[in-house]
């Protein structure tokens, strides 16, 4: 199986091609025997929606099948996972099925990555497509064949006759390079939650083949010896490289340009609406020599933020403009006023950049109404419509063309860059390339929210917890939207004066504590800086996940701490669901963990050894992890030596991409837990 991105041909031209296609992403890129066969074939061909089938699937010439799909892979081997679905529900090989991602061209928006959803939620509407695809197949061969359906079996894209081997006929004789023209019911949702009903039905796990093996990514290779396709390297003919210029200091507006201060610089000029301000030209190198010569005069600086030592005490201080409690159940407030013993404890988050392994990069080449976009952001059909808006353009004619970049998970400068793109090609009429550079990407990139969480638990006399106060306080998660359909959400639509349309939320603790009295509450204050901020706040990888399980999870800990009881046993004493404690239990087990009550004697010696718990559940994924570390008194060094991670997601496509996944989990989350 091999996954296709950065491609910039039609489904139809595909196709028509049975052969082998090689793409490049320096310019759009055609075959002539695709282009001659569009040509030659029916114009009516279905629309690229949800309702139809052929948006999801289609069988080649030479019986390959291309599996369209709305989201992206980060990393994850999310597109093996698919590949492997598609397979068992169309009975074919693993390898004969091409996964199609991220181009807007021949997939529906299924919401981007959103890699929680990848599979259990982004694999649905593929499967059942897959389902459906073979249902028709098997109906058309028993017509071809002679037979009832319910005598044929299919073996790798071959139907034949129960009993009567010579009696067969393969999918490509049956459909091959041709649409299947087939309506399915959609859910009339746009996104993460995409899906579509079919007659057909699905394969049971016991019918399974392919599904629960581990097959290898498909992008090591490629990434290792650097010959894949990187959205940093596309190239278009004409192209101009653009850098924009901004500001040393938030809340800052350029009054004054000097565009005689870069004239000794060959090919370079000034471009310029509102508020933004790039400067162009035809060598990359003249860009960037370009913005650093520019001689720009900026409005007074308005110091919008408190010294970061303030900050927390901003937080506390500061006016909640939302709050909600999506969880409450009894009086916790009653209960506590009259407990025996009141705990309480706060934990402080800080803002946090996604800090990826490079700058964005993004290519808008407009030409006579249409216009095409090369991005690495996680979400390029939700560019591809910014973009538009940009351009003044129906979105169906923006071809939005994912290209592997440097990740984008949450929301990093990759979107940014695409709105910056278009906006600098919209004034000069020209393609566009725009590079971010190290310290912009992480300087201008939107955050994840600061914040401060506190709780609060009651202790009845016999040492049991009667009630529960969680509360997260901080910037929402939300300030801009983590896609870029509305470039009022981006620094560049801001500096133009499109509106930013901000949303106030935060979140809660995702797992089953069944205290019986108890609340968990969120409250957002207003950003620091209302627009075009290094500090607007958006989701940092899982929607404030991280923040708000560090802290809850902690004051776990401080309970069972309070309690004088062993920090397993007390989360198994209180958590009511069966899959969360049985998630926890093999947590520890597997990790040997010896119970014991908490420890209030001060351990001595230089170098100290110790172990903790954590459990969380994320969209339908229960988790529990077991760290035991090491520090070092005298130096401060910390060394996570052994995490054990049991991990309960349901149904396991592939055991080494799920491995492998939650391996860097574990060691992205250490990296920002020390770093």
């Amino acid at each position: 199986m091999k996954t296709r991105t950065g491609l910039s041909v039609s489904r139809r031209e595909f196709l028509m091609t049975s052969g082998a296609l090689i793409v490049s992403a320096a310019a759009p890129a055609t075959s002539e025997n695709a282009v001659a066969a569009t040509a030659a074939t029916d114009p009516l061909k279905p629309a690229l929606v949800p309702g139809e089938l052929d948006s999801w699937v289609a069988v080649l010439k030479d019986g390959r099948v291309a599996a369209f799909f709305g989201k992206v892979d980060l990393g994850q081997g999310l597109d093996v996972g698919i590949a492997q679905i598609v397979a068992d529900e169309l009975d074919v090989a693993y390898e004969k099925v091409t996964v199609f991602q991220g181009d807007t061209a021949n997939s529906c928006n299924q919401g981007g990555a959103s890699g929680s959803f990848g599979i259990n939620v982004g694999a649905k509407p593929l499967r059942n497509a897959a389902a459906e695809a073979r249902r028709i197949l098997v109906e058309s061969a028993a017509q071809r064949l002679s037979v009832p359906a319910d005598r044929l079996t299919v073996s790798d894209g071959v139907v034949s006759v129960t009993g009567d081997a010579a009696k067969k006929v393969s999918y490509a004789e049956l459909i091959g390079g041709r649409f299947f023209n087939a309506k399915v019911e959609w859910n009339k949702q746009v996104g993460n939650f995409m899906d579509i009903n079919v007659r057909a039905k699905p394969k049971q796990p016991s019918e399974y083949k392919v599904v629960g093996k581990s097959f290898p990514r498909n992008d090591v290779e490629g990434k290792v010896f650097g010959t894949s396709d990187w959205v940093s390297e596309v190239r278009v003919p004409g192209m101009l490289h653009a850098r924009v210029i901004r500001p040393e200091r938030a809340g800052c507006d350029p009054v004054k340009v000097d565009e005689a201060s870069i004239r000794s610089i060959r090919g370079a000029r000034v471009v310029r609406e509102g508020n933004f301000l790039a400067v162009v030209a035809p060598r990359e190198w003249d860009a960037v020599r370009a913005a650093k010569m520019l001689k720009v005069e900026w409005s007074a600086s308005k110091d919008p933020f408190p010294p970061m030592d303030k900050l927390y005490e901003h937080i506390r201080a500061a006016k909640t403009v939302k709050r909600e409690e999506p969880l409450k159940k009894g009086d916790v407030e009653a209960v506590i006023k009259t407990a025996a013993r009141v705990v309480e404890a706060e934990y402080e988050w800080p803002f946090q950049a996604h800090a990826s392994m490079g700058p964005g990069c993004a290519v808008v080449d407009p030409r006579k109404g249409r216009a095409t976009l090369w991005t690495g952001t996680q979400k390029p059909h939700y560019a591809r419509d910014g973009v538009a808006k940009i351009l003044g353009l129906p979105p169906e004619e923006v071809h939005g063309i994912w290209v592997v970049g440097p990740g984008s998970y949450g929301r990093n400068d990759a979107g940014d860059t695409a709105i910056d793109a278009a906006i600098v090609a919209k004034l000069t009429g020209k393609p566009v390339r725009v590079q971010s550079s190290r310290a912009e990407g992480i300087a201008w990139c939107p955050k994840g929210p600061a914040g401060v969480h506190r709780g609060r638990a009651a202790f009845d006399a016999s040492g049991k917890v009667i009630g529960y106060d969680f509360n997260s306080k901080g910037f929402s998660r939300l300030n801009v939207n983590s896609n870029e359909s509305d470039p009022g959400d981006t620094l560049g639509g801001m500096e133009i004066g499109m509106t930013l349309k901000p949303q106030d939320a935060f979140g809660t603790p995702e797992e089953t504590y069944g205290f019986d009295n108890k609340r968990l509450g969120w409250e957002v204050i207003a950003p620091l800086l209302a627009r075009s901020s290094p500090l607007r706040t958006s989701h940092l990888r899982d929607p404030v996940g991280p923040d708000i399980h560090f802290a809850s999870e902690q004051f776990i800990d401080e309970l069972a701490f309070a309690a004088g009881e062993d920090p397993v046993a007390f989360r198994l004493k209180y958590v009511t669901a069966a899959r969360d404690a049985a998630v926890i239990r093999a947590a520890a087990e597997k990790a040997g963990w010896q119970p014991r009550p908490a420890q209030r004697s001060r351990p001595s010696g230089d170098v100290l050894t110790g172990r903790g718990i954590a459990y969380a559940q994320r969209a339908r994924t229960i988790i529990a992890a077991v760290a035991e570390i090491e520090v070092d008194r005298r130096t401060g060094r910390i060394w996570g030596r052994k995490f054990t991670v049991a991990h309960d997601c349901g149904l396991i496509i592939n055991p080494q991409s799920l491995r492998y996944t939650i391996e860097g989990n574990v060691v992205h989350g250490l990296s920002r837990v020390l770093f």
